[in-house]
């Protein structure tokens, strides 16, 4: 298959501001394309997928300039989604358009969480696919998402049952669930650890900042904090809130120094305020021999083993967590790792996802 990607609006591929779906992309660009499948990414202006060398090949890039989106996350539900004056997605959109009618195409898969490419993708001479980066946000999302079935019966797919479900149980028995994967290979495996814990996200409201500081008060134990400083005003107010927090802000790595600084750390947390779809940093950490302590909210608690890869605890209970860390040193590292290679590869995600891009049927 040829496939044609469009990417996320919310940032240039490579700046981090796209969060997981930006990983996501790349990952399944790079094994898609180790399966054979040629893969051309529809980006904003600046983007950098990020292959590797062996691929490179079969990966192509079209950068589209335009204003970029405001995240979704960060608007009320009943918000109507803001569409900038010269809209990058639109922008993008066109060209996915225009490529669509060139022949040499067979799908869309779409990863842009916004509504214009589930409710015009019948302006697609091809099937559209959107795999859906975030659960439940706005009512308009919900519209649109309900709207892509009628377009495409199998045109939707997420990456966790608990992702699919903040949509309601219409959307949720409908769509295909393909869980998420990585490059294991990139990931070195560290035996053993320090005390350090980590966190691994957007600096953000949502992934639960001020609850990463109440662990580390409470427990007493340095947290390395990894990802966007997408609101400073959320950091700084936790770092006021709890002054004998030890919460050292690390910025935002590449996948190779990050997978370093994880190896190193006893435990990853993963204390998010939303319905996390899957949280692709649980399985980079595991990839490392690294345990996860999670709320049981979202993907997260899908992907952990309570006892045997993590611990899964109840959410907002930053105790609870304080407890799983005092017994943490009962996790084997050897089975984080054996995990994400028996189930969240690179190429067992790809193999997943080309089976459901196959399954569309042309307009």
């Amino acid at each position: 298959m040829h496939i044609l990607f469009l990417s996320t609006s919310v940032g240039p591929l490579g700046s981090g501001i796209g969060g997981g779906v930006e990983l996501t992309l790349r990952n399944l660009a790079n094994g898609l394309a180790a399966l054979g499948h040629s893969v051309t990414v529809v980006a904003p202006t600046g983007s950098v997928v990020g292959v590797r060398k062996s691929v490179a090949s079969m990966v192509g890039l079209v950068e589209v300039d335009g204003e970029l989106h405001v995240p979704s996350q960060t608007l009320d539900r009943s918000t109507p989604l803001t569409v900038p004056r010269n809209s990058v997605l639109n922008n993008m959109w066109q060209r996915v358009v225009e490529l669509s009618r060139a022949g040499d195409v067979d799908v869309v898969l779409n990863f842009s969480y916004d509504a214009l490419p589930f409710v015009q993708a019948s302006e697609c001479a091809i099937p559209v696919a959107h795999l859906v980066s975030m659960g439940s946000l706005s009512d308009e999302m919900d519209s649109a998402v309900d709207a892509a079935f009628a377009n495409q019966p199998h045109g939707v797919a997420m990456h966790s049952h608990a992702q699919a479900r903040t949509f309601g149980s219409g959307i949720a028995q409908r769509v295909t669930i393909v869980g998420s994967g990585i490059d294991v290979d990139a990931y070195r495996f560290s035996p053993t650890s320090g005390d350090d814990i980590a966190f691994v996200g957007r600096i953000s409201r949502e992934k639960g900042i001020n609850d990463v500081f109440a662990v580390s008060a409470l427990s007493g134990r340095r947290v390395r904090a990894f990802g966007v400083m997408e609101d400073r005003a959320v950091w700084d107010a936790a770092v006021t809130a709890f002054p004998d927090a030890r919460v050292e802000y690390r910025g935002f790595l590449p996948t190779s120094d990050l997978q370093r600084e994880l190896g190193t750390c006893a435990a990853l947390i993963m204390v998010h305020q939303w319905v996390e779809a899957f949280g692709n940093v649980a399985i980079e950490a595991m990839a490392c021999g690294v345990p996860v302590i999670t709320y049981d909210r979202g993907g997260p608690a899908e992907i952990v083993r309570d006892g045997m890869t993590g611990f899964v605890v109840p959410p907002d209970d930053v105790h609870a967590v304080v407890n799983a860390l005092s017994r943490i040193g009962s996790i084997r590292r050897d089975r984080c790792r054996a995990m994400v290679l028996e189930q969240y590869s690179e190429r067992a995600f790809a193999g997943r996802v080309a089976a459901w891009l196959g399954s569309m049927e042309r307009p």
